[in-house]
């Protein structure tokens, strides 16, 4: 698994532990409904700073968006 798709998996799972809609996630993170929508499909690659803005809006540490799901 590449690191994108880490980040795009856990972006996912983390917006839905947090039962966050893609809007909530968006308005919290300051950047656009449909941006969170192809960060999630893998469709963009975020840079470091969003990372850290979409992190922050979900309470998380930055590092739980890149680290791979343990199995």
């Amino acid at each position: 698994m590449t690191l994108e798709q880490v980040v795009t998996q856990n972006l996912r799972a983390l917006r839905a532990q947090k039962k966050f809609s893609q809007e909530t996630l968006a308005h919290k993170a300051g950047i656009s409904v449909s941006y969170v929508s192809m960060l999630e499909r893998g469709a963009r690659t975020p840079p470091l700073a969003t990372m850290e803005a979409l992190a922050k809006a979900m309470g998380v540490s930055p590092l739980a968006l890149l680290q791979k799901p343990s199995r």
